[in-house]
C-alpha cells in the first residue's frame, strides 16, 4: 500500500528542504513527496512534508502562520542577513540595553509591517530569483511586501562578547515573513547593524515541535513504522469550516456535483465530511453561477485520495 499522509519532520541544520525531500523519497519508497515551503539550510525545526496522495493538500499548507525562536546579534550585518554571509557593516556595541528597552522595540514591530526581502532570497523579480541576481553581482530593485507579526516577544537570554550583543526572541508571523530581515530591522531600531545569528521553527500551522521526528529516528524504523507516523491529510485543512453530509448528499459530492449554496459558510471555502468522519471534498462558491457551490478539490476515494 502506498504511504499517504503528512510527516512532521524536524529538519536539521545543514540540509535544504529539497535535501529532505530526496532523503524521504528513499525512506518511504515513493517519488510522491513534497515540502510545504522552504526552510533555509541553517534553520532547523518544524517542516511538514506531504507524502503520497497527501501532496494534493500541500498548496493549502504554504499559507500557514509560523512560529520561530531566534537570536539577534548586534554589531555587524551581512549580505545574507544571517551569520553566514559576507560582512557589510560593523560597529562595536557600546550601549547597555535593558530588557524594557528591547521589549519596547520588539513591540513596535507587531501588527502589519513592511519588509524588503534580502538579496539572498527566493523572491522573483522579472522571472529570476533574487539570489540569482545576487550571485551574479547584479543589483535590482527589491519589491517590498506587507506581512503580519502576530506576536514578538523578548526571551530573557542575552550575551555580550567581542563588542557584540545578542538576545533571543520568539515570533509568530504570517506567510512570507523574512525573520532574517526582521532581525536586521530590529538592530537598526536599536541603533546598530545586526543579523540573525540563530533560528529554529517551532510551529507551522497546527504542527508543533512536539509533533516532529528526526531523520535519525526515522532511519531506525521499518517502513511500516514510518507510515504509522503520518498524520491524516486533513490535518492540513483545519483552517476551513466543516459540514457533515448525509448519505444522499455524500453520493453527489463523490460525483463532484454542483450544489445549492444554502449548504455553504458564506463566501469562504469549506470541507464536507461524511457521517463516518471521512473528509470528502473542499467546496467553494461557484465563480460564475450565483447561488451555487462547486468542488475546489475532491478528496474522497473515487477521486483518487
Amino acid at each position: 500500500m502506498e504511504p499517504s499522509g503528512i510527516l512532521a519532520l524536524h529538519k536539521p541544520r545543514g540540509m535544504t528542504s529539497h535535501d529532505c525531500v530526496y532523503k524521504l523519497r528513499k525512506l518511504f519508497q515513493t517519488k510522491k513527496v513534497g515540502h510545504t515551503g522552504t526552510l533555509d539550510p541553517e534553520v532547523d525545526g518544524v517542516l511538514p512534508i506531504c507524502i503520497g496522495r497527501a501532496t494534493k493538500v500541500a498548496e493549502y499548507m504554504t499559507n500557514f502562520d509560523k512560529t520561530y525562536v531566534g537570536e539577534v546579534t548586534l554589531g555587524f550585518t551581512t549580505t545574507t542577513e544571517d551569520a553566514y554571509g559576507e560582512l557589510v557593516e560593523q560597529k562595536p556595541v557600546l550601549d547597555k540595553f535593558s530588557a524594557p528597552e528591547i521589549k519596547a522595540v520588539l513591540q513596535s514591530f507587531t501588527g502589519e509591517i513592511t519588509q524588503t526581502p534580502p538579496y539572498y532570497s527566493a523572491v522573483k523579480v522579472n522571472g529570476k530569483r533574487l539570489y540569482e541576481y545576487a550571485r551574479a553581482g547584479i543589483e535590482v530593485e527589491r519589491p517590498s511586501r506587507h506581512v503580519q507579526i502576530y506576536a514578538l516577544e523578548f526571551i530573557d537570554s542575552t550575551k555580550r562578547e567581542s563588542e557584540q550583543f545578542s538576545f533571543a526572541f520568539q515570533v509568530t508571523c504570517s506567510k512570507g515573513t523574512y525573520v532574517r530581515t526582521l532581525a536586521v530591522d530590529i538592530g537598526r531600531a536599536l541603533g546598530y547593524p545586526a543579523h540573525m545569528s540563530k533560528l529554529t521553527r517551532t510551529a507551522s500551522g497546527s504542527f508543533l515541535s512536539s509533533d516532529t521526528i528526526t531523520f535519525e529516528a526515522l532511519e531506525e524504523m521499518s517502513l511500516a513504522e514510518r507510515q504509522a507516523l503520518l498524520y491524516p491529510f486533513d490535518r492540513a485543512l483545519e483552517q476551513f469550516p466543516r459540514q457533515i453530509a448525509n448519505r444522499d448528499l455524500e453520493k453527489k459530492i463523490r460525483n463532484g456535483a454542483v450544489l445549492d449554496e444554502s449548504l455553504a459558510f458564506g463566501e469562504q471555502p469549506f470541507l464536507f465530511y461524511n457521517e463516518d468522519g471521512e473528509c470528502l471534498a473542499l467546496y467553494k462558491p461557484h465563480p460564475s453561477k450565483a447561488g451555487l457551490i462547486k468542488p475546489e478539490k475532491l478528496f474522497c476515494q473515487s477521486a483518487g485520495l
